[in-house]
């Protein structure tokens, strides 16, 4: 694509790049009629999302001693961006070696240039995940790892409405009731979650951890609508050759966290793997692994499927953290959780669907057809009916521009 041109596929002919608000409307259009491969795509991610995601809270406070960490949070962030990027590498390396005969090499300088300028965008969500990581160790302070999965739920309402304002995605009336039980349901169990009288900083701990968990859900959720439009935007790119970019601007905004740190607090500071424990270790292979899953998600799925698929997580980590901690699971969680599921239900629900979806789609549809006839009639008087000159348009070329 360029200077906002892209080339179609089949004659190469030269047509106006789509703005977000058609991207927008061909996902929601299509994302009704999914394939029974996409479905099972869908569940695994789901499965392997509310494994790992349940994991992370636990192994966070598996890491804590006395209450604290050892250990520099930011080097357990730096440690994962790095894994993944090996990870990334190791994934290209092994889809170049079975490329196509007449495929544009994965390998050659010139498909890594033009593809680093293309997702230069995805710098704008690594630096955000490096803010949202270190927030993660900083939450753990102040809850519990349960609660503290309840309260990243509150990112699928901030991130509806910066899919509304940024990607134009529409919902429905049931939807946003929906997004409000979930919140109504994080409220409930939210109910005598902190502790009384503590105070950290001269602050009452309350008054801290609620501007951590504006900061904590803001941030990530702003990340995530803009991860999946720069993923999708360019979806002719290799998945792993854009985690390559995304992985490799996390590491280097992680990296200078570190060098700030040990001008700070002073060359001793600088030693990454100080405090490291087999816990630790397996909470960076945990990160690494939600963080490459959440690519996937991004680019085939959905952000609001990955935000609901980690409720389901709640129960999991919750059911763990009062086996493992001995935490108590209150009459308020299992009400919280009850609600959550309420609202997944009715979010995803055939019902909830925006009704006028499927005319709008035939008024843009017959819109298009009939702007494409008079420009065809023009062509054929002016070029003598020549059939090579004009662009028909086949039924394989009316697909949605992405996937569902």
């Amino acid at each position: 694509m360029k200077k906002g041109m892209i080339e179609c596929s089949v004659c190469h002919s030269k047509l106006v790049s789509p703005t977000t608000r058609g991207v927008s409307r061909a996902y929601d259009r299509h994302k009704s009629r999914v394939s029974s491969k996409q479905r099972a795509l869908n569940f695994l991610l789901v499965v392997g999302d509310c494994i790992l995601v349940g994991l992370q809270p636990i192994l966070v406070y598996m890491s804590k001693v006395d209450g604290r960490f050892e250990f520099s949070p930011v080097s357990v962030n730096f440690l994962t961006e790095c894994a993944k990027v090996v990870f990334a590498v190791v994934m290209l390396l092994f889809q170049a070696r079975y490329q196509k005969v007449g495929e544009k090499p994965l390998l050659s300088l010139s498909t890594f240039m033009q593809a680093a300028r293309n997702n230069a965008l995805l710098a704008v969500p690594a630096l955000l995940y490096a803010i949202n990581n270190y927030l993660k160790f900083i939450m753990q302070l102040y809850f519990n790892p349960a609660t503290v999965k309840m309260l990243s739920n509150l990112k699928v309402l901030v991130i509806a409405v910066l899919l509304k304002m940024i990607m134009r995605r529409r919902f429905s009336v049931i939807q946003w009731e929906a997004l409000a039980l979930l919140l109504i349901g994080i409220s409930v169990n939210q109910l005598r979650s902190l502790p009384e009288g503590a105070t950290s900083l001269g602050l009452p701990v309350t008054t801290i951890a609620y501007i951590y968990t504006l900061v904590f859900v803001t941030v990530p959720s702003l990340a995530s609508v803009y991860n999946e439009y720069a993923l999708k935007s360019q979806y002719d790119t290799s998945i792993y050759l854009q985690n390559l970019f995304l992985y490799g601007y996390g590491a280097m905004f992680n990296f200078l966290a570190i060098l700030g740190t040990a001008i700070v607090k002073g060359p001793s500071s600088f030693d990454i793997l100080q405090g490291h424990s087999k816990a630790t270790m397996l909470l960076i292979c945990n990160n690494a692994a939600q963080g490459i899953l959440s690519s996937f998600f991004f680019k085939y799925a959905d952000t609001i499927l990955k935000k609901y698929s980690s409720t389901v997580a709640t129960i999991f980590t919750g059911i763990a953290s009062a086996l493992l901690f001995g935490h108590t699971l209150t009459m308020n969680f299992i009400l919280g959780i009850s609600i959550v599921f309420i609202s997944m239900h009715q979010f995803f629900s055939p019902l909830s669907k925006v009704k006028d979806e499927q005319h709008s789609g035939k008024l843009e549809m017959v819109d298009f057809q009939e702007n494409h006839r008079s420009k065809e009639t023009f062509i054929n008087l002016t070029a003598g009916a020549n059939e090579e000159a004009s662009h028909h348009v086949g039924s394989d070329e009316r697909q949605p521009l992405l996937p569902t």
